[in-house]
């Protein structure tokens, strides 16, 4: 009755926990919720207000997405890459998920996906009966695939065509890429096709955000949406920038989107007009400070002989690799933490690595964002007492984990 490549599947991983810590949550017991990758902070209120002055739209939109919202779009990512987007270029979805879906049932090719890698691009390919390869990374490369490792794959399989999967920031390692001109002369040299899911290249704590776009943007859909930057997660609106070379391309996705979803939620596209034309750069400005900010403090006090990981660079994610723990798979080791603890991590073996690779995902999004938003500016310091008062969680899941390596 279900196919063998489905029966085998389980429930997303981060929507798992998610839904695991609530049950807990509804039993009447304190959880520390670093397991689920949301943003903390309000949708922006002009975004709201929108939303408010639209929700009379309910006629179906074009299946690529409202025309006005494309432009907005193809606007905004041209100011971000100084390049010239068109609205034809662009396509709306109902979040990027489903987006990517649709690319990889109409890619006729392999996957390469680079471990660790988020949780629902290996499943999609399952469904999409597409190959997939991984290249185990490095923390000293910043969890990202080295040129080479990419060309062996290739050279492998001469005959194939593949989509190359880059995520910066990257989702499970709040980790940035910084090897992306060498990577770019692999993808030019062999003709690849790069998804490059920039969902959090708006929260990344340097300054300038660099996409691998910038190097061989004949080869790169750009990928992207409102859940992370706009804390809008649940209004489930994402888009593409496909290369006007690839065009074959949209012509399939767009032929999908008519037979799945239809087209995305006609209020939701309206209002997002003014997430991409309105100034919110004092609410991304805080965002950004305030996740720095708290990834520095667990990383300084999480960060031992006991448990290793690289510094923050983006998003709201850390790897804690721990050391001194004597279990068979990171699953084991997340399993015990929360019967122990109270606290949800994410093994790393949900994300590619190696089972025995005792590394967990750590989000660390469990305060209050429009809270913490409200009690600092932009021109102090966030000190230790902000962090014990508006995001007292964070504080005692760190020193529970700390005490409990340290025993």
């Amino acid at each position: 009755m279900i196919k063998d490549s489905i029966k085998n599947l389980g429930l997303s991983a981060t929507l798992k926990i998610n839904e695991k810590s609530k049950l807990i949550v509804n039993q009447g017991k304190n959880i520390i919720k670093f397991g689920f990758g949301q943003s903390p902070f309000p949708v922006p209120k002009t975004v709201v207000e929108e939303l408010k002055n639209n929700a009379h739209e309910k006629s179906y939109l074009p299946i690529q997405g409202l025309e006005k919202l494309r432009i907005s779009i193809a606007n905004y990512e041209s100011k971000k890459k100084k390049y010239s987007f068109h609205q034809d270029q662009v396509i709306i979805g109902p979040g990027t998920k489903e987006l990517m879906f649709l690319m990889q049932l109409a890619f006729d090719g392999e996957i390469i996906l680079p471990a660790p890698s988020w949780v629902s691009y290996m499943p999609q390919s399952i469904i999409a009966k597409n190959n997939y390869h991984w290249i185990q990374t490095k923390a000293e490369n910043n969890w990202f695939p080295k040129s080479h490792e990419i060309e062996e794959i290739i050279l492998k399989n001469k005959k194939k065509k593949f989509i190359l999967f880059i995520n910066s920031p990257n989702n499970p390692s709040g980790q940035v890429c910084k090897n992306l001109k060498e990577i770019s002369e692999i993808i030019k040299k062999h003709n690849i096709l790069v998804l490059s899911d920039e969902i959090y290249s708006e929260l990344t704590f340097d300054t300038k955000y660099e996409s691998l776009f910038e190097y061989c943007s004949d080869d790169v859909i750009i990928s992207n949406g409102l859940s992370k930057w706009c804390g809008a997660g649940g209004w489930r609106l994402g888009y593409f920038i496909i290369p006007k070379k690839k065009v074959e391309l949209l012509k399939s996705i767009k032929v999908l989107a008519s037979e799945t979803f239809s087209a995305v939620s006609s209020p939701i596209q309206y209002a997002a007009i003014s997430a991409f034309e309105g100034n919110h750069t004092n609410y991304i400005k805080k965002s950004k400070k305030i996740l720095k900010s708290i990834g520095d403090y667990v990383y300084r006090n999480l960060r031992s002989n006991k448990i290793i990981m690289n510094k923050p660079m983006g998003g709201f994610y850390l790897l804690p690799e721990f050391l001194n723990k004597n279990f068979d798979t990171s699953s084991n080791l997340c399993d015990e933490i929360l019967e122990k603890l109270n606290i949800a991590l994410l093994p790393g073996s949900d994300f590619g690595f190696l089972e025995n690779k005792l590394i967990a995902r750590l989000s660390f999004t469990d305060f209050d964002g429009e809270n913490f938003m409200k009690k600092i500016n932009l021109d102090n310091d966030i000190t230790y007492e902000d962090i014990k008062n508006y995001a007292p969680k964070i504080v005692e899941g760190v020193n529970k984990l700390k005490s409990w390596v340290e025993n």
